[in-house]
């Protein structure tokens, strides 16, 4: 099985697109198409993401304009999985971000630290559980060292706390991968991974 990771840049906005248009977002919600526009860093005040197609259009412009980041994962010339991972500072303000994330510390804003964070994975169904999502967070784990980053930081949630079960990924994958629980409460988790001593800035 030969899988590969593309970094997700404005010449994919369709194949983005068509993914989330042809794959269920997850077991539990597979009529709901997110096209992830609600984890970005577009401010989300006075936008609408009320129905699928709003939601597409908003997608194609996010993916043009950069304010979606992540990897897609290839087989075949076929999308067959997402990571929405994307600078933590950039996407405070984005709808998800105020829905769900209250519970998540935010740094001291006298630090300089830089935080790429994982906010959401998209598995093709015939391709769950075949290590698709621990390729993407190899991957974002990577560039993001190499990219300046100190900290990946992810938000797996515990139970049913969203709609969807497990698209903030499993907290045992980012154990296996070498992150640390750095906050828990009834809601979920936040784990880290340190990319460089904090003493290296």
């Amino acid at each position: 099985m030969t899988v590969s990771i593309r970094r997700l840049v404005p010449v994919l906005a369709e194949e983005y697109v068509h993914f989330f248009d042809t794959t269920p977002h997850d077991d539990n919600v597979d009529k709901h198409k997110c096209y992830c526009v609600c984890w970005c860093s577009d401010d989300c005040e006075g936008k609408d993401f009320s129905t699928a197609e709003k939601r597409r259009e908003y997608a194609w412009q996010y993916v043009k304009e950069g304010c979606i980041q992540g990897y897609l994962a290839y087989h075949s010339d076929q999308v067959i999985g997402w990571c929405n991972a994307n600078t933590k500072s950039d996407c405070l303000k984005c709808a998800s971000w105020r829905r769900f994330m209250g519970y998540v510390p935010l740094e001291d804003p006298n630090e300089d630290i830089k935080v790429k964070s994982i906010f959401c994975f998209v598995i093709a169904p015939e391709w769950k559980r075949k290590g698709i999502a621990t390729q993407l967070l190899e991957r974002v784990c990577n560039d993001a060292a190499q990219d300046g980053f100190d900290i990946v930081e992810a938000y797996p949630h515990k139970g049913a706390y969203y709609q969807s079960s497990d698209f903030g990924g499993h907290l045992e994958m980012y154990k296996k991968k070498g992150f640390q629980v750095s906050f828990e409460n009834e809601l979920g988790y936040v784990v880290q991974k340190q990319l460089r001593p904090p003493s290296c800035k």
